[in-house]
């Protein structure tokens, strides 16, 4: 899932600025009637000030640059209406307006710059995320696939989460992941694993070999971490990785500690829970070979095979409550991975209350008939 701030955003952005513009100058016009009908005793003009204030809370410098003018502009003319321009209070009212405006334009060039900045850093999340977490194809032999990725960083469209699929002789290889930590590191280890499972799915290895083969390329470049820092990494990354076999309906899985599949099958859904998972990828030197064992479990025509992170499942509610993803899927009555992803996304944000505390990845798959 992406968010992206583009032209069309910042038009509308300008859009609303200028529509907003209306805010202050009719403030401008209130205190300037309003002190000309009071009587001379009460005086309204140093209320002018508010109109830059609110000015730069939404708008640009220039705006506020022309607001704060006209503040200046209407004070002078009421001074001299009252014949007061030459007194001492007067003059000092008008350098306090002059100051207070100059301020609030630096402010909000402050401002204006911080938001040019962060919208060349979404611009350059997504391209990362392009780069790194390609979208995943609609269809892939005999599947349908849906996929969708929700960050945890408002700032920031990437992190540990990640999810992959490639043709492979005779079937489709998935991978879905989760790295543990947050932040640069884990993305650059999200980035590894992604390249390894590329040149390995394609291959003609077996599900186990390129198991083996991620999980050496995740140790791998933790020692070389290691060697270069001087400190131990303790990182790691739980994986699901999945073969459908084109001519057969069944799924292999090898899951190295990551959270079971759901498979949704006549409106029925069940728990596709291992018999013996394997340890996460870069741990592998606490099992052995044994430790890959494929699990095959039937896949038929129709069938939907819901793939997750721990972002998912572990998502609370504010009152503290986990996102319990098997028993919200009973509610879900429509067809398709595409729905199923839309589902799942919707009412796990409406769960958190629209804001994730980590990050969150979902892959959906559905087995076409023939």
């Amino acid at each position: 899932m992406r968010f992206r701030l583009g032209s069309s955003d910042l038009s509308r952005t300008w859009l609303s600025g200028n529509a907003l513009l209306a805010i202050p100058l009719a403030l401008i016009v209130v205190i300037a009637v309003a002190d000309i009908v009071t009587p001379a005793t009460i005086e309204l003009s140093p209320l002018l000030v508010a109109a830059p204030a609110i000015t730069a809370s939404f708008a640009g410098p220039k705006l506020t640059a022309l607001v704060g003018a006209v503040a200046l502009a209407v004070q002078i003319l009421l001074e001299l209406r009252a014949a007061s321009l030459g007194f001492g209070g007067a003059q000092t009212q008008l350098a306090a307006l002059a100051l207070v405006s100059a301020f609030l334009v630096l402010f909000a060039t402050v401002i204006d710059r911080h938001r040019e900045e962060l919208v060349r850093v979404r611009s350059v999340s997504e391209a990362a995320q392009r780069a790194l977490l390609r979208p995943l194809p609609t269809r892939l032999g005999s599947l349908r696939v849906a996929s969708m990725y929700l960050a945890a960083e408002r700032e920031a469209q990437i992190g540990g989460d990640l999810y992959a699929a490639a043709r492979a002789d005779g079937g489709s290889r998935l991978l879905i992941g989760d790295v543990r930590g947050k932040g640069l590191p884990s993305v650059s280890d999200a980035a590894l694993l992604l390249g390894a499972f590329r040149e390995a799915a394609r291959s003609h290895a077996t599900l186990p070999e390129v198991v083996r083969y991620l999980d050496e390329s995740v140790r791998a470049d933790l020692e070389e971490h290691a060697e270069e820092s001087g400190e131990i990494s303790e990182n790691f990354i739980t994986a699901a990785v999945l073969e459908v076999p084109e001519e057969l309906p069944v799924v292999h899985l090898i899951a190295c500690g990551h959270p079971p599949p759901l498979m949704i099958r006549d409106g029925r859904i069940m728990t596709m829970q291992v018999a013996t998972p394997a340890p996460p990828l870069g741990l592998g030197e606490l099992g052995d070979d044994a430790a890959y064992l494929t699990e095959t479990f039937d896949f038929k025509p129709g069938d939907l095979l819901l793939l997750y992170t721990d972002g998912v499942v572990e998502a609370r509610c504010p009152a503290g409550t986990f996102y319990q993803l098997a028993d919200r899927l009973a509610s879900w009555s429509c067809d398709g991975p595409e729905s199923l992803v839309a589902h799942v996304r919707d009412d796990l944000l409406a769960h958190v209350g629209g804001r994730l505390g980590d990050d969150a990845a979902m892959v959906a798959i559905q087995r076409l008939p023939g």
